[in-house]
Parts: structure tokens; sequence; C-alpha cells
């Protein structure tokens, strides 16, 4: 006699039900609550597919596009159905998923000469197979059975990738008549992926878009941020060039004992960044009187801006390193945000008129008592800190709001050099799964937060969300008003951060509501070998986060 299973909504709705049914059918009961088509489940803290079954009385959620988690589903699948639209339409060329830009994923065609008409037929025939409602099949297969498919089929990345995996199965996934690897969930059907575009870029490049969670309901138009493109491109490039361009190719390094000339090339590469960007500073020193440097959370700000400060002065500059932070109003004064917390991130949160008188009588010359911010009291503090401007001197500003020029409206535009860093990481885990920005930075956070702050990796991971809103208000936005671009994603740094944040991760229980995150990046790591830290140099920008610099 089949058993009675009760399923406990949000603590809103208890349903009971005869025997097991597969989340897919109990989603049908809850999909009022959801403005988009539900991708997956969480039952009793743990993201199922909605093919799978409930067998046993559950607390369950779901997820659609709105959510990170049902986001994350939702690319996979469109990134998936633009695989399989490639084979009916261009035969045995194969598409590689490259990273993300804008709101989306850039992409390229290998095999055959793409063309703006061609990407129009291959976008139509994902429409097609979205009406066709094809399913999405898991299948549980002996990872060396998968690695003999993937050498019949010649796709050589699948076959490297999984040759350091440990696990003796691995999940392969199915639509249509194609067989590919994914090492994350997938949706039930096609007929929940119904917003995509394509966009030509140049030669055989194109962007697949799509909703984010700020904008759930609607794909924006691409938006083509040169530079950002630009800056990916060529650490693409320089990546082919030195042989790393996926994570088995990281492996195979690390597996035969020669990651220390990868760390020294990626340093070099890293330091040439500034290094140019000192000259051109230099080839203007007449104007640029203002430095200012900005970019999303744990991108390296701090060792850049004090490494930049070095090239600098190397170059007859003398350097001044001004905090914004220590022009933010006193506490009473401080906006709030939505969840009535003081909004240290919003632009508000600084005294603009303060900083700006500084900032000019600075610039003519005269001795100007800079404060400090007592955070414990929460007000400004002046403590005999005088600063004045010579011929040859620099001010460098770091901080959230370094692009925005409703920062500096007193400096005209031509005496201001603005700098953008961030991890652009041209590292994939093959040609079909790539690596998000954001998840380089993540760890690079948990490890920092965890040595600096006492922080575990549950705080940071519950934190995250807030923090990618404040990068989506106040930095993203101005990325296209700058004059140069750091790449800060060093090429081996995936193996050294597994080494210190995968124990992190681990520490994060199965009944916290953020272990779902926990256990997707546990995963995503298993996908690397593991570097030691000893041969990174003090001066890296990495070990800001790891520890052990020599910039305090």
């Amino acid at each position: 006699m089949d058993k009675v299973i009760k399923v406990n909504f949000r603590n809103k709705e208890e349903r009971e039900y005869l025997g097991a049914l597969s989340l897919l059918e109990i989603s049908e009961e809850f999909k009022k609550y959801f403005n988009f088509p539900i991708l997956a489940a969480k039952v009793d803290n743990n993201i199922m597919e909605l093919n799978d079954k409930l067998e046993h009385a559950a607390d369950v959620d779901f997820y659609d596009r709105s959510s990170v988690i049902g986001n994350s589903i939702y690319s996979r699948g469109v990134q998936f159905l633009l695989i399989v639209a490639v084979k009916r339409v261009c035969g045995e060329a194969s598409v590689k998923i490259e990273h993300s830009i804008d709101k989306g994923v850039y992409c390229e065609l290998e095999g055959v000469s793409l063309d703006k008409n061609m990407l129009k037929k291959i976008e139509e025939e994902m429409r097609v197979i979205v009406s066709e409602d094809l399913k999405f099949t898991k299948l549980s297969v002996a990872r060396l059975d998968a690695i003999k498919y993937f050498k019949k089929k010649k796709q050589k990345d699948k076959v490297n990738v999984l040759k350091y995996i440990s696990n003796s199965f691995v999940n392969i996934y199915r639509l249509d008549d194609v067989y590919d690897y994914f090492f994350s969930d997938m949706p039930y059907s096609t007929k929940c992926l119904d917003e995509f575009k394509l966009t030509y870029i140049k030669d055989n490049g194109f962007v697949l878009s799509y909703p984010d969670i700020y904008n759930p309901e609607v794909t924006l138009n691409y938006t083509h941020r040169k530079m950002i493109f630009n800056t990916f491109l060529d650490y693409t490039e320089w990546g082919k060039t030195i042989g790393v361009s996926n994570a088995s190719d990281l492996n195979q390094i690390v597996s035969t004992g020669k990651y220390n000339d990868l760390i020294r090339l990626s340093e070099a590469h890293y330091e040439s960044q500034l290094a140019g960007i000192a000259e051109k500073i230099y080839q203007h020193k007449n104007k640029i009187k203002l430095v200012l440097i900005a970019g999303p959370s744990s991108s390296g700000k701090t060792t850049t801006a004090k490494k930049l400060e070095i090239y600098l002065r190397s170059r007859g500059f003398n350097t001044h390193g001004i905090s914004i932070d220590d022009y933010f109003v006193d506490r009473e004064k401080t906006p709030k945000n939505a969840y009535g917390e003081y909004d240290l991130e919003s632009l508000n949160a600084v005294d603009i008129d303060l900083f700006n008188k500084h900032l000019t009588r600075l610039l003519e010359g005269d001795r100007v008592l800079i404060p400090e911010y007592n955070f414990v009291l929460g007000k400004r503090e002046y403590k005999k800190k005088w600063l004045q401007m010579k011929e040859n001197d620099i001010i460098l500003i770091e901080g959230l709001h370094g692009l925005n020029e409703d920062l500096t409206p007193s400096v005209e535009r031509n005496q201001k050099y603005k700098i953008y860093i961030s991890p652009l990481t041209q590292l994939n885990i093959d040609n079909h799964n790539r690596i998000h920005t954001s998840d380089t930075r993540r760890l690079r956070r948990i490890i920092r937060d965890n040595k600096t702050r006492g922080y575990n990796a549950a705080d940071t991971l519950r934190m995250w969300p807030r923090i990618r809103e404040g990068e989506e208000k106040y930095i993203f936005p101005y990325q296209d008003d700058v004059d140069a671009i750091i790449n800060s994603a060093l090429a081996y740094e995936l193996g050294v951060l597994k080494t210190y944040a995968e124990p992190l991760l681990f520490s994060v229980g199965e009944e916290d509501p953020i272990y779902p995150e926990a256990l997707r990046l546990i995963n995503f790591l298993r996908n690397f070998l593991p570097i030691p830290s000893d041969d990174i140099p003090r001066e890296s920008v990495l070990r800001e986060f790891i520890g052990g610099s020599c910039f305090k």
C-alpha cells in the first residue's frame, strides 16, 4: 500500500500525496506563487531537479529564474539549448562557451564560418526546440565509460576534464540526441526556456543573452563594452599562448609538478598591466592629478593601488593615498538601506561637498588637514594628517565610487585617470562549462573574511547577495567611463583557492540555509587539483586574500 507523503511548502501550505510523486508534479500545486516557470526544488535543504521523485515527508521550496539558484539553472539550460541548435543547423560545427559579458555569455563557433544570417537560423532553431518541449535527461554513468564516449566523439576537452575527477560515476545530460557533461543541475524541459537573444559580434563570435535576477522578466539588449570585451579577449589569447585555457590544462601542469613557471608567468602578466598604466599616466603627467581605482568586491584593489604607487614613484611621481571612507558623514546622517541598516555603500554616505572642497584646495597647492573616520564612534576626527600637493604629485583614490563622476565633480575629467579592476578569468572547466568571475571573487572573499575578520564561510555566503546588489548599483553602471582595465585574475589561482577555501566550505552545516551554495562551490572546486602557496610572491595580489602579503 502506498504511504502518505506530507509536503510543507515555505510553512505556508501543507499538502498530502499518496505514494511517491515527481517534484515536477508537486510543483504544479504551487506555481501560483511564482511569476515564471519553476526550474528546481529544494527538499530539506538539498537542491533537486524536478524530474526527481519525492519519497518521504519533507519541507519543500521551489525556484524560478528570478532566484540565484533558478537563474543559474536557466542559464545552463539555455546554453545546452544553444549547443543542440548549433548541431542541427551547422552539423559537425561546435560552440565554445567562453565567459560572461554584459547580461550573457560570449561564445565562438568552431568548424564553420559564422555570419549574421547563420546566427539568426541558430536562434530560430533554438525557439523551435523550445516549442518541441524536449526533456533534459540525467544519466549517471561510469566515469571511464564517459571518457570512452567523448573520445569517440573527439571531444578532447570533455575527456581531459573527466580524467582529473575522482568520482567513479559522473552525471551526463541528454537533450535531443546530444549527450554532454555538466557538473550542475538542469531544467526539466526546453519549454521553460522562453527568453534569450543571440547577438553577432565579429568573426565567429557572438553573445548569448538571457534574463538575470535583476531583470527576470525580459532579456535586455546586449551592450557592447569594448574595453571589457577586449580585456577578456586578450587574456583568453594569452591563456592559449601559455597553454592554459581549461581546467584540465591547469591540472596537467599541476600533475607534473611544473606549476612554478605558471605562477611566475601569471605574476609577470599582472605586473605588466601596472607598468603599462604607469607609462600612460607618465605620458600625461602635466594633466593627470587624480588616479581613481574601483571594482567589485575581492578584485584586489588594495594591493593593486599600493603596487601602482610603486610603479608611479619609479617614474618620478610623488603619490598620496586618500581613502573615501575617511569622508563618511557622521553615523546619524548615514542613509539606511531597504533592510533598515546603515548603507555605507551609498554615495550619500560620503560628505561629497567636503571631499571636493579638499580636492580643489589640494590641486591649487593649499595645505589641507585630512580627516580620519572613527568607525567606533561613527564620526570624522582630525589628527594632524596634513597634505599638500607639489608639481609631480598625484593623488590615488581607491574605493567603491571611484568611477562615478558624482564623487569628484570639482575635478575636470582630463585631470582624472580611472581604473576598473576585476578578476576576469579566461579559464573554463571545458568548452561548455564556464567559470563565473563572481565565483573566483566569492572564494577569495571567503578566505580573506576567515583570516582577517573571523567570519566563517557561511557568514560570507550569506552576505554575498547584498554585496552583489551594491556592485550592480554602484560599480557596474560606470565601468564604461574608464581609462584602463586591470585584470587581476591569475591563471593558477583556482588551484590555490581550492586549498584554502575547500575546508572552510565543508564547515557549513547541512541544516544551514546557505548549505546548497557551499555544496555547489565544493563541487565546482572538485574540477581542480590543489596548488600549494609556498612559491607565490609576497607582493602577489593573491596574498591579499590568502595571507602573507608584504603590503600591510
